[in-house]
């Protein structure tokens, strides 16, 4: 039976992890005593153990020392919360441990850590983080559409990883209105939060009523700037000699950088409201929405493209795919004023491809239009659209739902939306 010491810091969802997984698994998992974080884990007996200096860290009874919280949580769950005796299921589960940390974290850390007032708030920071979050909700959306559990039958290593990364956000800052379109992923969050042996590590859970904002007190208490000096500064002796008054040199001027400007906004609106189409898009159904969009497309203005990757056979992981378009779509943060995408992941782990529908003001294709926008574009390629084409409402109907194959036959896996 594995046992050892747990070095880690009060509500730390990181620990949570592990000590949910020895709940499961009978695991002994001991509390460092008088640990100090900042002092205890710099000292040179920590870091001597855990060279990182990181928290959590583990060591085990028997001397080994991890110090990530999903190798310590995988280390001290048993059979089944890995996933069973198949590779696939077990694949799959460090899948979405692995996709909560790069999709799920940093976002968080963005826009809920300045709402407990230990990071500072910036506007735009915040803006793209919410944009994360909602696409990697559809993304879980869309999967637990027919599921109870992340991976199988039961609990896994999967659903407690990903829910206790998104714990702070139901905590903080996702509020009923925000919570809406994405019922899917809150019912299975509910369910996971309240198994006994989740909830005997973290406690009863209260799901924001309302949208937590940046804490500017906390943030200068946390940080220290709020705190008075301890002694006032010496007034400075007057110096008797009076110095040559010096010529003053003329300030220079700083130079003025010239914004750049959207070549998108030199043509014409026309009568399609790209805003308002993505607010209808993030509230509705995807029928409702389907149906809204050709009501109200203009072609005269606005064109429809479709993307294909050109390099499949070099897809791996399926979680470094959805990597890939997500790192893009942050890339393109300028484009999409006036652009829209659904962007998806067909197949598998070494047997997947990407494609996407855009749609984007006026008919030239705009990645050429700007140098801010070419880093990613020349690896796809496009393909200009008929919005009266059958094809084309169906591809539509396809990429805006989710759902079907690729030309090759391989389901739907995951997508990423651009808005």
């Amino acid at each position: 039976m594995v046992a050892g010491t747990l070095y880690t810091y009060p509500d730390n969802f990181r620990a949570f992890k592990a000590l949910i997984a020895a709940k499961y698994s009978g695991a002994t998992l001991n509390l460092a005593k008088d640990f100090v974080f900042g002092e205890t884990n710099k000292s040179d007996e920590f870091t001597k153990k855990f060279p990182l200096g990181k928290v959590p860290a583990f060591e085990g009874s028997d001397g080994l020392c991890l110090t990530e919280s999903n190798a310590i949580a995988y280390y001290v769950a048993n059979e089944e919360l890995r996933g069973g005796k198949e590779a696939a299921a077990r694949a799959q589960v460090l899948e979405f441990m692995c996709w909560a940390d790069s999709d799920v974290l940093p976002a968080s850390s963005t826009w809920v850590f300045p709402c407990m007032g230990i990071m500072q708030y910036n506007k735009t920071n915040e803006a793209r983080a919410k944009e994360d979050i909602k696409a990697a909700l559809s993304c879980l959306n869309k999967h637990l559409l027919s599921k109870t559990f992340l991976v199988g039958e039961r609990i896994s290593l999967a659903d407690i990883a990903v829910a206790c990364t998104m714990l702070n956000l139901f905590k903080y800052v996702l509020d009923p209105a925000f919570r809406k379109p994405y019922q899917n992923v809150v019912r299975w969050f509910t369910t996971i939060i309240n198994q006994p042996n989740v909830k005997a590590v973290i406690g009863e859970q209260v799901l924001a009523s309302k949208m937590a904002e940046f804490d500017a007190k906390k943030y200068q208490e946390f940080s220290g700037k709020g705190k008075k000096e301890d002694k006032p500064k010496k007034a400075e002796a007057k110096k008797p000699e009076k110095k040559e008054k010096k010529e003053e040199e003329p300030m220079m001027e700083e130079p003025v950088v010239e914004k750049k400007k959207d070549p998108l906004d030199a043509l014409p609106a026309g009568s399609f409201n790209l805003e308002e189409w993505k607010r209808f898009y993030s509230n509705n159904e995807e029928d409702d929405s389907i149906k809204w969009f050709w009501e109200h497309f203009d072609p005269a203005h606005y064109s429809i493209w479709r993307c294909d990757y050109k390099y499949p056979d070099e897809l791996t992981m399926v979680f470094m795919s959805c990597n890939l378009m997500g790192g893009m779509f942050q890339r393109l943060e300028k484009f999409k004023k006036n652009a829209f995408a659904s962007c998806a992941l067909f197949g598998e782990n070494n047997n997947s491809t990407i494609s996407g529908i855009w749609v984007w003001r006026g008919h030239d294709l705009a990645f050429e239009l700007s140098d801010d926008w070419q880093v990613d574009y020349s690896s796809y390629n496009w393909t200009k659209l008929d919005p009266a084409a059958a094809e084309t409402k169906a591809l539509v109907t396809q990429y805006w739902k989710w759902e079907g194959t690729d030309k090759d036959g391989r389901k739907f896996n995951q997508g990423k939306i651009l808005k």
